[in-house]
């Protein structure tokens, strides 16, 4: 049966798309339900806007599986080393045990697609404008803000706390030259306010604004932290609600963080982290 076609959804997805473009080559781009918060929107409804925008040609993508999210054509085995680019659902399968995931060989924007964002930014779908507005993190939305909206989090003091405790974990499994090399590239406001508690760069963050910790991270070699271990001192340190998903929340520090950083210093602190919480920052 055809869907009915959202502007809201088709806006939310291009953005997402052009945003996880970060130059020549093939990204790895993530969709979850936070991206859609306040859209009521199936599986089907998920997969059928991501055909109809390649279809369409507004973006150049090769799929493989169903794009319309029944389970007949789902492989059993999925090799994510063998992805390039992929786009995860995570809403879950209601016609089978296993997640609906779409592949990619390639996936940008095409010129017909930068045009339908472009004047979608121009004139934001209606639903977008009143009501239960769904907020959207760009590349320009400030460092904070972008981690409060993206881990779906109460306030700007929570996404600082929390970026905090993520930055000083990720920092505390790396030698100094790395902690060094990503600081020079965080010289950037958190979030241009009034509010004297909020007004630092992001550096300050990661270099920890609690002299005693961050001299201790100066003077020890690294650690080695395991990914329970990992999300276990966010979800401790930095006091998280027990309906904050501490991987969404890692996740969204990572997003805000990699907006702001070069490909090798994305690359360079990719290969610090363990299994689970480099399988987050890739996809962030």
């Amino acid at each position: 049966m055809p869907i009915a076609i959202r502007d809201d959804v088709v806006y939310i997805m291009l953005k997402k798309i052009q945003d996880g473009d970060r130059g020549p080559g093939l990204e790895p781009v993530s969709f979850n339900e936070f991206d859609f918060t306040g859209i009521e929107l199936s599986t089907a409804d998920f997969l059928g806007h991501l055909d109809y925008l390649n279809q369409e040609a507004y973006i150049n993508a090769e799929f493989s599986g169903n794009a319309y999210g029944n389970q007949d054509d789902v492989p059993n085995v999925i090799n994510a080393k063998e992805l390039d680019f992929r786009i995860a659902n995570t809403y879950g399968a209601p016609d089978g045990p296993l997640p609906h995931l779409i592949t990619f060989k390639k996936a940008e924007l095409t010129e017909k697609g930068h045009q339908m964002l472009e004047d979608m930014q121009k004139s934001p779908p209606a639903s977008m404008k009143k009501g239960a507005t769904v907020p959207i993190a760009t590349k320009d939305t400030p460092f904070l803000e972008k981690v409060m909206i993206k881990g779906s989090l109460s306030d700007l003091y929570d996404a600082r706390d929390i970026t905090e405790v993520v930055f000083r974990t990720m920092r505390d499994m790396m030698p100094n030259q790395t902690v060094d090399r990503v600081a020079s590239e965080l010289h950037k406001e958190m979030e241009p306010t009034t509010e004297k508690e909020l007004q630092s760069e992001i550096e300050d963050l990661w270099v920890d604004t609690n002299p005693l910790v961050r001299f201790i991270s100066r003077v020890r070699q690294p650690l080695v932290i395991k990914d329970d271990t990992f999300l276990f001192r966010v979800k401790q340190e930095a006091g998280l609600q027990n309906t904050v998903d501490p991987e969404v929340a890692v996740k969204a520090v990572f997003s805000a963080t990699k907006d702001e950083l070069s490909d090798n210093r994305i690359q360079e602190i990719k290969s610090f982290l363990p299994g689970t919480i480099q399988r987050l920052w890739q996809e962030a």
